[in-house]
C-alpha cells in the first residue's frame, strides 16, 4: 500500500468518526487531492483547510471554490512553482464538486464536459479536442511514448468506442470478466488522449462517475493513494515494443480496479510496471487477493448489492433498489442468487431481520 500523506491522515479522521455525510465528503476530497499526483502536482495547506470546513458543513462547495479563487487572486507575487499549486487546488475543488453530483450521461459530450468543468480558466483549450498530434516521454517506458490517436480521428474514434461500450451488457459477467472489459474500455479512451492536457484526471473522474452508474461505491482511498499507479497502468495498457518483447497489457489496470471495486489487496507498486523490471507481469499477477475466489463468482450488480448491505445490514429491498439504481424485482432475484451462492444470508426473519454477508467485501 502506498505511503499515507499528511493530508490523508487528516481526512481519514472524518471517516473514522463514522458520520455518513462527513465520511462521504472526506472520501471525495481524498480522491480530488490524490488525483493531482498524476501530473506531479501538490495541493496547498490552504486547500486542505478549506476542504475540512466543507466536510464539517461550515461552508458549501461553491463557497469553498470561491475561497480558492480569491486566495490566488490576492497573491500577485506568486512564483512559477505556485502556479502548479494553484492548478492543483482549483482542479481538486472542481473534482470534489463533480464527484459529489448525482448526474451523469455516458457520451463523448460528457467526457468533454468533464474536461471543461475541471480546467476552465486553467487551460485555454478546456473542453476542446486537440488539433495536433502529441507524444509524451514516460518514466515507466524509459522515456519512450505511447502512440496516441491522430488528432483528426479523435471524434470518430470516441464515437466508435462509446458505441461499442453502450452495446455491451455487464448483467451476466462475473467480476473478473467485467473488470477486464471496463479496463479495456477505459484504457482505450485514455489512449485516444482527446485533450491537450489533463487527460488522466478527466479519464479518472469520468470512470468513477461511470462506475457509480453501474451501482458501485468506488473506493476513493485507492485513487487517493495510487493515482500515479493508475496513470502508469494506463501507459502500460497501450504500449508495445515487440522488438524488445514488450507487449501491451491491462493486467496492472485490472489489479488497480480489483482493489478499487472489489476490495482486492494487490500490491500496487509502480516499479512492477517499469519496462526494465524483471518478470513484471508475473510479479503483479502473484500479488495477494482478499477472498477473491468467492467474489469471482459475483456479477458487478451483485457486488454493488453486497457493498450496500455491508454499509447497512438492515437495508430494505426497496432501499437497495434505490441505492443500486435497479428495480425491486431485480433486487429480489439477486439476493436469492447471492444466498444460493453462499455469499449472503438473512438472520431473524424478513420483517425485523438483518442481512449477513458471508464473504469479505
Amino acid at each position: 500500500m502506498a505511503q499515507e500523506h499528511d493530508w490523508q491522515y487528516d481526512l481519514d479522521e472524518y471517516i473514522r468518526q463514522g458520520e455518513p455525510d462527513r465520511s462521504e465528503k472526506s472520501a471525495v476530497w481524498q480522491t480530488a487531492i490524490g488525483l493531482q499526483d498524476v501530473d506531479g502536482l501538490r495541493t496547498s495547506e490552504y486547500l486542505l483547510e478549506t476542504a475540512k470546513e466543507h466536510i464539517e458543513g461550515k461552508i458549501d462547495i461553491a463557497t469553498a471554490q470561491k475561497r480558492i479563487y480569491s486566495y490566488y487572486e490576492q497573491r500577485d507575487d506568486r512564483m512559477t512553482v505556485e502556479q502548479d499549486t494553484k492548478e492543483a487546488d482549483i482542479v481538486a475543488s472542481r473534482i470534489a464538486e463533480l464527484l459529489a453530483e448525482k448526474t451523469f450521461q455516458f457520451s463523448p459530450a460528457e467526457l468533454q464536459s468533464v474536461h471543461r468543468r475541471l480546467f476552465a480558466g486553467v487551460f485555454k483549450t478546456a473542453g476542446q479536442f486537440r488539433t495536433y498530434n502529441i507524444s509524451k516521454k514516460e518514466w515507466v517506458l524509459n522515456g519512450k511514448s505511447v502512440f496516441y490517436a491522430a488528432f483528426d480521428s479523435i471524434r470518430d474514434t470516441l464515437d466508435y468506442d462509446f458505441g461499442q461500450e453502450k452495446a455491451s451488457s455487464y448483467s451476466e459477467l462475473d467480476a473478473v470478466q467485467a473488470i477486464k472489459h471496463i479496463a479495456k474500455f477505459i484504457s482505450g479512451i485514455w489512449q485516444i488522449h482527446p485533450f491537450c492536457e489533463g487527460n488522466t484526471r478527466t479519464t479518472a473522474v469520468f470512470m468513477i462517475k461511470y462506475l457509480q452508474t453501474i451501482g458501485f461505491n468506488v473506493s476513493n482511498q485507492v485513487f487517493a493513494e495510487n493515482s500515479w499507479y493508475f496513470r502508469n497502468a494506463l501507459v502500460r495498457a497501450n504500449f508495445n515494443d515487440l522488438q524488445n518483447n514488450i507487449h501491451s497489457t491491462t493486467v496492472f489496470l485490472e489489479q488497480f480496479m480489483e482493489n478499487l471495486l472489489t476490495g482486492g489487496q494487490h500490491d500496487l507498486k509502480n516499479r512492477y510496471m517499469h519496462v526494465d523490471y524483471s518478470d513484471a507481469a508475473q510479479s503483479a499477477t502473484q500479488s495477494a487477493k482478499a477472498d477473491v475466489s468467492k467474489r469471482q463468482n459475483c456479477t458487478l450488480e451483485e457486488l454493488a448489492i453486497l457493498q450496500a448491505i455491508a454499509q447497512n445490514p438492515a437495508i430494505t429491498q426497496r432501499e437497495l433498489a434505490a441505492t443500486t439504481g435497479t428495480s425491486e424485482r431485480t433486487i429480489k432475484r439477486r439476493t436469492v442468487d447471492l444466498q444460493e451462492k453462499g455469499l449472503l444470508r438473512r438472520r431473524n426473519g424478513k420483517r425485523n431481520g438483518l442481512w449477513e454477508i458471508l464473504v469479505e467485501i
